[in-house]
């Protein structure tokens, strides 16, 4: 065979492979520590491989992608105990960053800790998922990749959000299908209206509850208006973020203690006083009084840092 036909078709399936490049760069660790020392911690090796080859081998979406547009994120499954023989108890720490235009700086989109995981893991047990069967033949099993397959699509959504109004609809409605057909079973939490105030379900509802989509465009408008203007024109950025955060301040009296509102503003108190430090007396008394309304626990940081 002709050597330059060879090349020619090498670089076509390389550009190929670039353009349909899968969305996340994720790096999933497992923390196993606490588990008891009789159980083999090989295991839980394996099952960090699977889960790694799991969040990046799978293709999300239908969009492409290319290498260095992939979703940066994280997650940290901390297991807790063990329930039952292979059954686990876990934490999941899931976050991911996006970055901002023209600058280094990555911001954080998603800092979540989820307490409600269980599941069952034997080594070399495929760690599979099917939309169309989130429960798999043994619910226990099947909740974990349900679990991370749910942050994908969220965190997918959240990007994609920020980046264009209510871009990320259509992810938050995959994340929802995953929410209605949640493996059943004991122990497995987090999927319900009746499991609590801060979980998977409520994080999803707010997202996609008509009455507050007023949070889409504060995403929006929080990157694209406000932190991608920085580097271009800081001052305006400062204005278009107290605009946002007025937004919020709004929405906040309207709709008390929704669990989007201190998800959003987990991770940002020191970005916001970095933004709000050179800002104007006038610029800083707002935001105190706007940021220590909305993030009572860094209430104390903003007033000190503000004045």
């Amino acid at each position: 065979m002709n050597k330059k036909y060879i090349l020619s078709a090498l670089l076509v399936c390389l550009a190929f492979t670039t353009a349909f490049s899968q969305e996340l760069q994720a790096k999933v660790s497992v923390v196993a520590t606490r588990v008891n020392s009789t159980v083999d911690k090989k295991i839980f090796i394996t099952l960090q491989t699977q889960l790694n080859n799991f969040m990046n081998t799978r293709r999300w979406t239908n969009d492409q992608f290319q290498q260095n547009e992939k979703i940066e994120c994280s997650f940290i499954l901390n297991l807790e105990s063990i329930v039952e023989p292979n059954v686990y108890k876990a934490t999941l720490t899931v976050q991911t960053a996006r970055p901002i235009y023209n600058s280094t700086y990555q911001s954080a989109l998603v800092n979540y800790l989820d307490a409600d995981v269980t599941f069952k893991y034997a080594e070399f047990q495929p760690v599979e998922f099917n939309e169309s069967r989130v429960q798999g033949t043994d619910a226990t099993a099947a909740n974990l990749p349900a679990i991370f397959a749910y942050y994908a699509y969220m965190i997918i959504g959240l990007d994609y959000d920020s980046f264009s109004p209510k871009g990320g609809d259509a992810y938050y409605r995959k994340a929802q299908n995953i929410i209605n057909n949640a493996p059943e079973g004991k122990n497995l939490t987090g999927w319900r209206v009746f499991d609590g105030l801060r979980n998977r379900y409520w994080l999803n509802e707010n997202l996609i509850n008509s009455r507050y989509n007023i949070i889409h465009d504060v995403i929006y408008s929080y990157y694209r208006s406000g932190l991608d203007k920085i580097y271009e024109n800081e001052a305006e950025a400062r204005k278009n973020m107290l605009q946002t955060l007025t937004q919020l301040q709004a929405f906040n009296k309207e709709n008390a203690n929704t669990m989007i509102l201190q998800f959003l503003m987990q991770g940002k108190a020191q970005e916001l006083v970095g933004l709000f430090k050179k800002g104007t007396s006038e610029e800083k008394a707002r935001a105190i009084e706007i940021l220590t309304e909305l993030d009572i626990v860094n209430a104390p940081l903003y007033k000190q840092e503000l004045r």
